[in-house]
């Protein structure tokens, strides 16, 4: 189970993240106070932090340096301030991603998923009877055929393979796959969708009865035609 350390001064805020993460397996440890969650980062478990940026005491933006003098842990900064330089501000001073408040769950959960893929890539394959997609080498084959995709057509396809079932919205694709700084629309993950689903069709893959459109929603990758 993956360990997310909470750092905000709202108690408020601390609930909601909690009720958001908790449901999807993680473990939320939860903070008012920077230096109290400093103190506790030198020695405990972190596999993400959420930081707040307005916070007394120590704001964010002091916290997010003191956590990088000793610690690559991945940062996500949580702040109303949406000005260009205070976003800069954080990313220079180590932060991995940011989301403004009001957040939605769906593109919190996406960001989450974006900043711990980058900063842990995983090594191994996925298989999925007779494609095989290494995230290491990003190379795709299938029955031994080799099936060349671009990068965000290789991340939307590794995000469902490792996701069977699960329906993914449009909103949490284009977060999980184009990041916190694309300015794009729903469409554009449509068109990709469609490159995707017509190369695997071209190398002989059965797509249709298992990359799926959810009409009105979004997409998933059907682990049995019919389920």
């Amino acid at each position: 189970m993956k360990t997310i350390v909470l750092i905000d001064d709202e108690q408020r805020m601390l609930d909601l993240l909690s009720l958001y993460l908790s449901p999807r397996g993680f473990h939320c440890i939860a903070f008012t106070s920077a230096l109290s969650a400093l103190k506790y980062l030198e020695s405990g478990k972190a596999d993400l932090v959420m930081l707040d940026v307005m916070m007394p005491e120590m704001d964010g933006w002091e916290a997010c340096g003191e956590i990088r003098r000793h610690s690559d842990v991945p940062i996500i900064l949580l702040t109303a301030r949406t000005e260009k330089p205070d976003i800069v501000k954080g990313l220079k001073l180590g932060a991995d991603d940011y989301i403004s408040k009001p957040f939605d769950e769906e593109e919190l959960f996406a960001r989450i998923e974006a900043v711990m893929r980058r900063k842990n890539p995983v090594g191994a394959t996925l298989s999925f009877k007779g494609l095989v997609l290494n995230q290491a080498s990003f190379e795709l084959v299938y029955e031994g055929q080799p099936i060349s995709l671009t990068p965000k057509e290789f991340s939307i396809l590794a995000i469902l393979l490792k996701n069977k079932n699960k329906v993914f919205t449009r909103e949490h694709l284009l977060a999980a796959v184009w990041g916190f700084a694309a300015s794009t629309e729903d469409r554009t993950v449509d068109s990709h969708v469609r490159n995707l689903r017509d190369k695997l069709r071209k190398a002989g893959f059965p797509v249709d009865g298992h990359f799926t459109t959810v009409w009105g929603i979004g997409y998933k990758w059907v682990d049995k035609p019919g389920s």
